[in-house]
């Protein structure tokens, strides 16, 4: 799929499938981002990638219970080029659930690219997933704003500055209808479905090493 979108400020762009090929230009770009961008995207820097980390960032994208985007900005008149990176992966144990995880390049950072690329991942999320469990680092309200826009937020303080953040998408038919528009935050409930997968340590793991880079493609 290709999906030619806008930017709050005008700025013309393509919404395009992260492909297998783009496995060495995402390890050669990863160190480009800032240690700050690092840090509130990954909850710690991360300076180099493993064969590991390549063969889940790229090599696990099916399209179906992995699906990664990329953000294409005309940076020039007629050349675009790639500013962001989102995707969503499903939890294997909980089929209703998936993880997301968003980089946008720091010279395009605060100009709505990590919005409007969201609203094209949602709607392209994997069948039957109608929530969203990832964490979030509490000193980082850029994100927890970002996350409010796809739909009702609660949150669980872990410790060590990092919120626990769930949030349950709106069905498929009425995303478009409801873009653009933040949702409360909501106090974690005890008890609730969301909770498992918060507390368990293999999804800890899982949340904290997640997309570990943002691959910027020549």
């Amino acid at each position: 799929m290709i999906e030619q979108v806008m930017l709050r400020d005008g700025t013309d762009a393509f919404v395009v499938p992260l492909e297998h090929t783009d496995r060495a230009a995402l390890m050669a770009e990863f160190e480009t981002l800032s240690p700050e961008s690092q840090r509130r995207r990954f909850l710690a820097p991360i300076r180099h990638l493993s064969d590991a980390m390549l063969d889940h960032l790229v090599d696990d994208v099916d399209g179906v219970d992995h699906i990664a985007l990329v953000l294409c900005a005309e940076t020039s008149p007629g050349v675009y080029d790639p500013v962001a990176l989102a995707r969503m992966v499903r939890y294997a144990d909980a089929t209703d659930a998936a993880d997301l995880a968003v980089t946008v390049k720091d010279e395009w950072q605060g100009r709505g690219v990590a919005t409007t690329l969201l609203e094209v991942l949602v709607r392209s999320r994997p069948v039957g997933v109608d929530r969203i469990v990832t964490e979030v680092l509490q000193d980082n309200p850029a994100s927890l704003q970002m996350l409010r826009r796809l739909g009702p937020v609660e949150l669980e303080d872990e410790g060590n500055g990092v919120y626990g953040v769930v949030v349950e998408l709106a069905p498929l038919a009425s995303v478009d209808a409801a873009a653009g528009t933040p949702s409360p935050v909501r106090v974690a409930r005890s008890g609730g479905r969301p909770t498992p997968l918060l507390h368990a340590p293999h999804h800890r793991n899982e949340l904290r090493t997640r997309d570990q880079v943002c691959p910027w493609f020549h």
